[in-house]
């Protein structure tokens, strides 16, 4: 009777730490697709707040984000929030011009399209755009904190902002360019 007990117990032991193996490795999966979830929504967010102001059909420009303590610098995660964003805003009507291709531009290596305040003005009128989105982000302990504007290019004033923070988790730190991590821990 005990050897019975005592196997059952395992056996439940055993099957609810297979369910806690399980939970965890799909609250990770979760929690790193959230990604281009949180961006979605905070390029949703932006629009919401630019819509009196910058209406469907308008055409915007998507500056690469830059690292707040480097303001010339970018990395795989500004270009990727620059992308994902530019996305968001296509697919809610609004015409984004591709930097990427435009000869006129300068473009840093391995740091995307780059803008400075005072260069947003006169790139912008250069390629007829209405409104030019500019952002940082900033690496904290456990959090990256990104900051997103739209900028009207004719009074260098902002149109919208908004706030939001992603969890420096594996992927987070391999885009910010962690390639050395151990990635035992987020």
């Amino acid at each position: 009777m005990k050897t019975i007990v005592k196997v059952m117990a395992l056996s439940v032991a055993l099957g609810l730490s297979g369910c806690a193996s399980q939970n965890t490795v799909a609250d990770t999966q979760a929690s790193e697709t959230d990604f281009i979830a949180a961006n979605y929504k905070a390029a949703d967010q932006l629009l919401m707040l630019a819509s009196p102001k910058l209406a469907k059909g308008s055409s915007v420009i998507m500056a690469t984000l830059v690292n707040i303590d480097s303001l010339e610098s970018s990395s795989t995660l500004g270009r990727g929030i620059s992308e994902q964003v530019t996305t968001r805003f296509s697919q809610a009507g609004y015409n984004m011009i591709e930097m990427k291709f435009r000869g006129s531009v300068y473009m840093k290596r391995n740091e995307g399209e780059l803008m400075l305040t005072r260069e947003v003005s006169q790139l912008a009128k250069a390629q007829n755009a209405n409104a030019v989105v500019v952002g940082t982000y900033a690496r904290a302990g456990t959090n990256v904190f990104i900051n997103l504007k739209i900028i009207n290019p004719n009074t260098d004033t902002v149109i919208a902002a908004t706030d939001y923070a992603l969890p420096l988790n594996r992927d987070i730190k391999i885009l910010l360019g962690d390639r050395a991590q151990g990635y035992s821990g987020y």
